[in-house]
């Protein structure tokens, strides 16, 4: 069995249950997996999940972070942040973790003029054109859907 080098995690809806299961596993793979290479994509049906202010929103309860630590050794509650932007900029920032959207649904769900308006997205998110997209499934190893 190959180890997984390119770990593609598709986000296919904006139920918040997608949005903490998509952070979490990325969590793992960087953590427990040593997967180098991780992305968070959000696809067609949860671009909107990529507009300023939407991962804010979804907020992580003390209990729920108590939960995740609990089966992580060596992590505390504490340690844990307060909310899916937090988590999304810790994992970009601290664990190498690339979280991403098509440009194109940015356009078609009307907050963005263009494939190159990065004005109403949050900066720790890029923006992919189609043939980056395609690059990106074309090129993982494991590909998984939330």
């Amino acid at each position: 069995m190959s180890e997984t080098k390119n770990l593609l995690l598709i986000v296919a809806t904006t139920e918040p249950a997608n949005q903490y299961a998509s952070y979490v596993v990325a969590f793992m793979a960087k953590k427990l997996g040593n997967v180098p290479n991780v992305t968070i994509f959000y696809g067609p049906n949860a671009v909107n999940m990529a507009k300023k202010g939407e991962l804010a929103k979804l907020a992580i309860p003390q209990e729920v972070k108590e939960l995740i630590a609990g089966q992580l050794e060596g992590l505390a509650a504490a340690d844990l942040p307060d909310n899916l932007e937090q988590m999304a900029r810790f994992q970009k920032d601290q664990l190498g973790v690339t979280i991403a959207s098509c440009a194109t649904f940015h356009v078609i769900n009307g907050f963005a003029e263009s494939v190159d308006d990065t004005s109403n997205i949050e900066d720790f998110i890029v923006p992919v054109k189609l043939p980056n997209a395609w690059g990106a499934l074309n090129g993982a190893d494991k590909i998984l859907y939330f």
